[in-house]
């Protein structure tokens, strides 16, 4: 029943093994969004400084994130790519900071020599907007015990929003994340270390972001952890007519939307009002049903 929480076992695996940590995947877990980067849709810039970066960061997880993912290159749609070397002198400071600190931190690249680079500095999962579409993405991964979150994306952040075209839009999502979980498994990469993540605003329209929200208990119902980031995106403006910076209330309506329907992992920017709205809601979940004709609780 939406509202009341995934029901028990419907998940593949009990915990996620995420590099040094395993999360137990009980309950959603908050990942918390650091740009370091200038042009990010709702924060470029903010945190381009390595040490305002790593403060921000650790101000993340005081507010409860589980994991912080850090990201050198900015995916905006029409963002034009950086250079592999910014990208790793962007992370390095930052990353290597969060990892020393002893909490999960994620990395948000594309790029394999960036995946294998920040993988020696200790990295617990790489998020992949690319979804390792390619062999080299793979075998950068295939060793030790980093998650990998595997995204669908069409194009790439240039052009994917530049009228996206599906027949079937939540079978075709669907079917490329298969395709590369079934790469990752044949390269040796533990299906306890593997997420999937239909990338909401990632060449799509708001239909069908829509209709993947709505059809995420299809692919959970594939076994892996789903992780979905709808914090302040274009979706959430395009239904309540604000900018980036006055969409928390629809962030909020669309994160427990995609909870309720099997999301493992939710990817946000507001981490303390995240946090908040979904121990209210969990609580509530937990709670037995009264019938009001009694007053007496129903099981």
């Amino acid at each position: 029943m939406v509202g009341a929480g995934p029901a028990p076992g419907l998940h593949g695996v009990a915990a996620l093994r995420c590099g040094r940590f395993e999360l137990p995947l009980t309950r959603p877990l908050l990942m918390g969004v650091l740009n370091v980067t200038p042009d990010s849709f709702s924060d470029g810039g903010r945190f381009l400084d390595p040490q305002a970066a790593i403060a921000y960061g650790r101000e993340l997880l005081a507010q409860g994130a589980d994991i912080v993912d850090v990201g050198a290159e900015s995916t905006r749609p029409g963002a034009l790519p950086v250079s592999e070397a910014d990208e790793i002198d962007r992370l390095a400071p930052v990353v290597q900071a969060l990892v020393r600190d002893g909490h999960p931190v994620s990395v948000d690249t594309r790029r394999p020599a960036v995946m294998r680079r920040v993988l020696e500095w200790g990295a617990d999962m790489i998020n992949d907007v690319g979804g390792f579409c390619s062999d080299e993405a793979v075998r950068a991964v295939r060793g030790g015990a980093a998650a990998c979150c595997v995204m669908h994306m069409r194009g790439d952040p240039l052009t994917m929003q530049q009228a996206p075209v599906y027949r079937d839009v939540v079978g075709e999502v669907r079917a490329v994340l298969q395709s590369r979980v079934q790469a990752l498994l044949e390269a040796g990469v533990d299906r306890a270390r593997i997420v999937v993540d239909p990338g909401i605003g990632f060449g799509k329209t708001l239909s069908h972001n829509l209709q993947l929200l709505a059809a995420l208990p299809v692919l959970a119902a594939d076994g892996y952890p789903v992780l979905v980031g709808v914090s302040r995106k274009s979706m959430i403006g395009a239904l309540t007519g604000r900018g980036p910076h006055e969409r928390l209330a629809g962030s909020l309506a669309a994160m427990l939307a995609a909870v309720a329907r099997g999301a493992r992992i939710v990817r946000v920017h507001d981490v303390a009002a995240s946090r908040d709205a979904l121990t209210v809601w969990e609580s509530i979940g937990r709670t037995q049903s009264w019938d009001a004709s009694t007053s007496a609780p129903t099981v």
